[in-house]
């Protein structure tokens, strides 16, 4: 079984225990990313999506972070002592695709939407009133005449 996943711009064909270079990706090595834009799907028969293919999805595990080999752009201009030497390494994340077959959603990541839902993160940053709603939700009697670092100390506390 094989696939036509979009990522970075580019489109590739990947089948399970390939390793590719990919544009870089904001991921940890170990970590398990998922690939939705999948384009199309072979195997006994091929599967095309417009322009997705629904309830399908990639997964990959990042093996490495780097940077490719160096290439040089030169440029030069006969006859007018003009010269630019550049060099540029692109970054990359290397990856290995584990699977490939029907969209998994993410288990925890809905418990933990909610809880930040329920109890907003306080700082020093925020409005003196959004301090003041984040307290009188937690149950915590405040001053509207105390200062947002008092509140705070009320609120950690």
């Amino acid at each position: 079984m094989y696939a036509i996943i979009k990522t970075g711009g580019k489109q590739y064909r990947v089948q399970e225990n390939d390793e590719l270079k990919i544009e870089k990706l904001e991921a940890n090595v170990g970590d398990v990313v998922t690939f939705n834009e999948v384009l199309a799907v072979g195997g006994e028969t091929l599967v095309v999506g417009t322009p997705f293919v629904e309830g399908c999805a990639v997964q990959a595990e990042v093996l490495e972070q780097g940077k490719n080999d160096k290439v040089i752009i030169y440029k030069y201009k006969a006859k007018k002592d003009y010269r630019r030497k550049n060099g540029h390494r692109q970054p990359y994340t290397l990856v290995k695709i584990t699977g490939i077959g029907e969209e998994k959603a993410p288990k925890a990541a809905a418990p933990k939407a909610e809880a930040k839902a329920e109890a907003p993160k306080a700082s020093l940053s925020m409005k003196k009133d959004e301090l003041l709603a984040i307290a009188a939700e937690m149950g915590i009697e405040v001053s509207s005449k105390a200062t947002k670092a008092d509140i705070l100390a009320a609120i950690e506390a």
